[in-house]
């Protein structure tokens, strides 16, 4: 009897919490459909050094699936697997265990799990059947092979596969994998990529689905540089049409018309089938060099170069470099620097400088490899769009347009260290691009 008052004090608790308020649009943290993480490092030789670790977490008492997609530093997918959550349920993914020993998460729903010792769920969470998952999970230990492992390893960290002979990031002269990574809330069990045909289909149902449910976080830990970071994942809500989903007002239409900018907007051909709100383009973060922070600033960037890549050992992505439109650099007296005024993507303007050219980095503020400033003390403003005619997936209002997600990293070398998001400016169905300067732009 005592169980049961317990249980029913639990449903009421949860019933008067009720959903948490989303706003379309706006990158906020509530449960999404598509979780990302903007950046990763995994150091390869060493259980020591840097690390990422994230959580895919269930929202929901209803059970769910969650498809997970490693992309390189030149946005290609390079392994995807299959998560399965009972109601309120969190899994933890450590990306040097898939990398260097090939052990993926281990999951199940109800029909291959009957006696719940692989997912057992709470008193108030459901189990169900994902039939299509059958002969996909849960995954044998180890996952992933050896021989696609060095495959992995070699192409993360921006060599040529020793498998196929490939390339899929850039070389930073070390044996740090990086890259990006995707969570998408599904209906099925499945191989395929988000870039795959038939992977999403409009209002939710192919096999991504359009339940905003997920949430998560990551942490990097570098254990012989005695520090950590932790933010939460990028949260990005999916809105089928007008009203729909709890959603007020008619922004979340833009996620349903052909032409209109959304995430996975390049894979979809600028239909808007994946129905998922697009980040932001314009950025402001906090930068300090010195003080308590002896480590100084780095800036986590994640971009979108708006159409799908092809790689060449020889050559590169085949986007070119990634040039922003503008940094500017403000000291505590408002004295503005400005860093950068870039041309188009791949054409930029005598001067200009490549200063995030993947689709996922880690770059230093000040230094002398860094992004100049002019001040140890100061904010950045960041604006991210590229001017490029290969944008024609999308329509003619979003061709400067090219959205992005900024992530800043203080530390004191073997003390200390933080992590918070830079602050949206815009968002990429509301951004003006093409050399339009800083006053312009922010608006209050």
């Amino acid at each position: 009897m005592r169980k049961l008052s317990v249980l029913l004090g639990l449903l009421c608790l949860l019933g008067l919490t009720g959903p948490a308020s989303a706003v379309i649009g706006t990158i906020d943290d509530v449960p999404g459909a598509t979780l990302l993480l903007p950046y990763f490092e995994v150091d390869l030789d060493s259980a020591e050094g840097v690390n990422t670790l994230f959580s895919i977490n269930n929202a929901s008492a209803s059970a769910t699936l969650a498809h997970v997609t490693v992309w390189s530093t030149w946005s290609i997918p390079v392994i995807d697997w299959d998560v399965y959550l009972t109601g309120y349920d969190v899994q933890t993914v450590n990306l040097r265990d898939i990398l260097v020993s090939g052990i993926l998460p281990r999951t199940a729903s109800d029909g291959q799990d009957p006696t719940d010792t692989i997912s057992p769920q709470g008193d108030i969470s459901q189990d169900i059947n994902f039939a299509s998952c059958t002969g996909f999970l849960p995954y044998q230990v180890p996952g992933v092979s050896t021989n696609f492992r060095a495959h992995l390893q070699a192409i993360l960290t921006g060599k040529k596969s020793p498998v196929d002979g490939t390339c899929a990031g850039t070389n930073y002269g070390d044996n740090i994998a990086r890259g990006y990574v995707t969570v998408d809330v599904t209906n099925a069990c499945s191989l395929l990529f988000p870039s795959s045909t038939g992977y999403f289909v409009n209002g939710g149902g192919g096999i991504a689905g359009n339940r905003n449910i997920l949430w998560g976080d990551y942490f990097y830990v570098n254990p012989s540089e005695n520090f950590a970071q932790g933010e939460t994942l990028v949260h990005i809500e999916a809105a089928p049409g007008f009203g729909a989903n709890g959603f007020t007002g008619n922004y979340g239409s833009l996620l349903t018309t052909p032409g209109e900018y959304t995430f996975y907007g390049r894979y979809v051909l600028g239909t808007a089938i994946d129905n998922r709100e697009p980040l932001a383009t314009t950025f402001a973060s906090r930068y300090v060099t010195g003080g308590g922070f002896t480590g100084g600033t780095s800036l986590v960037v994640w971009r979108d170069s708006k159409f799908t890549p092809g790689a060449s050992c020889t050559t590169g992505p085949n986007y070119g470099d990634l040039f922003e439109d503008q940094i500017v650099v403000f000291d505590e007296f408002e004295n503005p620097l400005t860093v950068v005024t870039g041309g188009p993507s791949g054409e930029p303007l005598p001067g200009a400088q490549c200063t995030f050219c993947d689709e996922a980095q880690r770059v230093d503020v000040g230094g002398t490899d860094g992004i100049t400033t002019n001040a140890d003390f100061g904010w950045l403003y960041l604006n991210l769009n590229h001017a490029t005619t290969r944008d024609a997936t999308l329509g003619a209002g979003y061709i400067n347009i090219a959205q992005a997600w900024v992530t800043t990293v203080m530390d004191a070398e073997g003390r200390f260290s933080v992590g918070f998001d830079a602050i949206q400016l815009d968002n990429a169905n509301t951004a003006v691009s093409g050399g339009v300067q800083l006053p312009v732009l922010i608006k209050f």
